[in-house]
């Protein structure tokens, strides 16, 4: 029995919530979204939430269900309030900022880094040394924010590099003499 599974997704005011066969698709004031659902898994709306079951008694169904609502949540509150993921850049002279609609990274290359900016993500730059990747899909947000710290993921000695925010470096002891 999924525990996630068996919440339903509530509709929040000012979004709204479509079914059509397995397509299940939410409109809200941040943008329009939609996602199709395994075959083996049900979906129907009941007083104002979407509710989704197995179809069948089967290990798979029971393995999409759970997946399948958090997938519909996702969506929901991406039309809703949009997701955000901060990035921090340590380091001495480690520094970034939008150039146009790219990205630029000084990250101890002997190059800039240019990071060309997905569409359906929006990229601010607070601080020289802050990051911040937003959007409705929590996909693409995730996946653009783990491809700018790929360029230089944090190392355990100092800490330099890119790391999310809320992200804890394990540090290591240098050497001794």
């Amino acid at each position: 029995m999924s525990r996630i599974g068996k919440t339903p997704v509530a509709i929040p005011d000012g979004v709204t919530t479509t079914i059509d066969g397995q397509k299940v698709s939410a409109k809200g004031p941040k943008g329009e979204l939609s996602f199709v659902l395994n075959d083996h898994v049900l979906v129907k709306m009941e007083e104002g939430s979407v509710v989704i079951g197995p179809r069948d008694d089967s290990k798979i169904s029971h393995s999409m269900w759970g997946m399948s609502r958090t997938m519909v949540s996702n969506i929901v509150t991406g039309v809703k309030d949009g997701f955000e993921k901060k990035l921090e850049i340590n380091g001495v002279g480690y520094r970034a900022a939008m150039q146009g609609s790219d990205l630029k990274l000084a990250l101890g290359f002997s190059h800039d880094v240019v990071f060309k900016v997905p569409e359906g993500v929006s990229i601010a730059c607070p601080k020289p040394t802050e990051v911040v990747v937003s959007g409705i899909d929590k996909q693409k947000v995730g996946q653009a924010a783990a491809n700018i710290r790929s360029y230089r993921p944090p190392e355990p000695y100092k800490g330099k590099g890119v790391k999310y925010a809320d992200e804890t470096i394990f540090r290591k002891e240098g050497k001794k003499k």
